[in-house]
């Protein structure tokens, strides 16, 4: 069983999020708004499928696929993108976002800790979450 099951990780810390998003495009507006809020973020495996939701005060996003199959997906800050998800290994997820700005976002996911790490261009972005 994956460490991440049945269990929520909520946002602890960030480092280089703002260049991150000014790096995507973000308007100053929604970085102060993304840059102030503590997300949750929870991945369920549904059958062969799996649903990764973000929520916070300001928005939730929830994804659904297939690990290796391309989809759609809309971004926070309103960009278009074609994903793909894979598991490195069961705890370690990589999503490629394909689109203007190509990201890829990295979660590791432990017991007590998720870290994601972002990436647009040679700006990189990590994120801690504590699990609860």
């Amino acid at each position: 069983m994956a460490c991440w099951e049945g269990k929520k990780y909520k946002l602890d810390k960030s480092e280089n999020f703002d260049e991150y998003m000014k790096a995507l495009g973000v308007g100053l507006v929604l970085r102060k708004m993304g840059n102030t809020v503590s997300p949750t973020v929870e991945l369920l495996k549904e059958g062969d499928s799996y649903s990764l939701t973000t929520s916070s005060t300001f928005k939730t996003t929830n994804i659904k696929f297939t690990p290796g199959e391309e989809f759609e997906e809309e971004t926070v800050d309103g960009r278009k993108v074609k994903s793909v998800c894979t598991f490195e290994n069961e705890n370690k997820l990589v999503h490629e976002q394909k689109g203007e700005k190509p990201t890829t976002i990295i979660r590791e996911f432990t017991p007590t800790e998720l870290v994601a790490t972002m990436t647009v261009g040679d700006i990189k972005c990590t994120r801690w979450y504590k699990a609860n």
